[in-house]
């Protein structure tokens, strides 16, 4: 029996995208995408801020049976991307199942920190 895993929409409620680093690691966010079905996934994501309208719409496809990393700040749609140091949040909605991942390297000083935590799965 081959039973779909993970959810459809996905709600990350905490993204910040450092705007400095130091040392030789850049300071990054990645959305971390499974997709265990055989068929490819079409993710769109919306990206909400606290004093402007979101950035909604943009597509990123997940292949049968891979993995994908997204980082945050090569998002774009339209040539607008995700402004380092502003608070935002994520929503990622797929047309198939998938669990999603969320990461955070923040490299601003010389002793790294490294976050890392499941995405919140709503249907």
């Amino acid at each position: 029996m081959n039973q779909a895993k993970g959810a459809k929409q996905w709600i990350i409620p905490d993204g910040y995208i450092p705007p400095t680093s130091a040392g030789t690691l850049e300071s990054h966010e990645s959305i971390c995408v499974l997709n265990c079905s055989s068929e490819e996934a079409l993710l769109s994501i919306t990206v909400f801020f606290e004093d402007r309208e979101p950035i909604e719409g943009m597509l990123v496809v997940v292949p049968g049976r891979r993995t994908k990393h997204i980082r945050t700040s090569g998002l774009a749609k339209n040539g607008e991307r995700i402004p380092t140091g502003v608070p935002y949040a994520i929503e990622l909605i797929s047309d198939i199942p998938v669990i999603v991942q969320y990461s955070r390297l923040d490299a601003t000083q010389a002793e790294n920190a490294l976050m890392s935590v499941m995405a919140y799965p709503l249907k």
